[in-house]
Order: structure tokens, then C-alpha cells, then sequence
């Protein structure tokens, strides 16, 4: 496959990183150590699973790392559900971020959905 960056659910979660990092510059210097390093590891698995599974040999594999980076989709969303409960952000501010990832997992279920009915 490897034409990774061609595909919408790619170039989808990419822009989640870049929303997700401009996000952790709300938080507070405490959580530089805490919360924002595991939040941004979690939005940064998502396209790098992605693309890692475009470049494997066979349709069952890329399955297998859609379905990691669907699990880091879910992690994401708990991560930044927690930043309004600790009143870190408003809830209107990651609204559009949580549609974000609503939508990427969404399009991660219809991807797997093809693989496996394409095989």
C-alpha cells in the first residue's frame, strides 16, 4: 500500500496532533510532566500506526495497527475528557477535538470494514 498520506483518515489524524498540541498549551506548567507528554503520545500513535501499517506485507497486518490506532483514538479522547473534570480547560474548547476523533474512528471502522471484506 505505502501511499499512507494519500489516505483522508491519515491526513485526519494529523490534523488532530497539530489541534491536540495547540490544546496542551492550555494546561498548566504542572502537568508538562504529567498529562500533556501522555496525550501527546497517544495523538501522535494514531497516524504513525497508520502509516506503520500501509507498510506492512499484508491487508491482516495494517488491520492489526488500525486497530492499535483506534485504541489510541479511544485513549485520546479519555485523556482529554480528563482536562475539563480537572478543570484545566472548558468543555467548548475541546469540542471540536473529541468531533475529531468521533470522526477518525468512525472512518478507522469503515477502513477495517473494506480490508476485511476486500480479502
Amino acid at each position: 500500500m505505502n501511499n499512507y498520506k494519500d489516505l483522508k483518515i491519515w491526513q485526519k489524524s494529523m490534523d488532530l496532533v497539530e489541534k491536540t498540541y495547540l490544546l496542551m498549551k492550555s494546561l498548566p506548567n504542572e502537568e508538562k510532566f504529567g498529562l500533556i507528554p501522555q496525550i501527546k503520545r497517544s495523538s501522535i500513535s494514531i497516524p504513525s500506526n497508520i502509516s506503520e501499517g500501509t507498510g506492512r506485507n499484508s491487508k491482516k497486518e495494517f488491520k492489526h495497527f488500525l486497530s492499535i490506532a483506534n485504541g489510541s483514538t479511544t485513549e485520546l479522547e479519555t485523556q482529554i475528557l480528563l482536562t475539563t473534570r480537572l478543570k484545566f480547560v472548558e468543555k467548548q474548547d475541546i469540542e471540536e477535538t473529541l468531533n475529531l476523533c468521533n470522526e477518525i474512528k468512525k472512518m478507522n471502522y469503515a477502513l477495517q470494514k473494506s480490508l476485511t471484506q476486500n480479502t
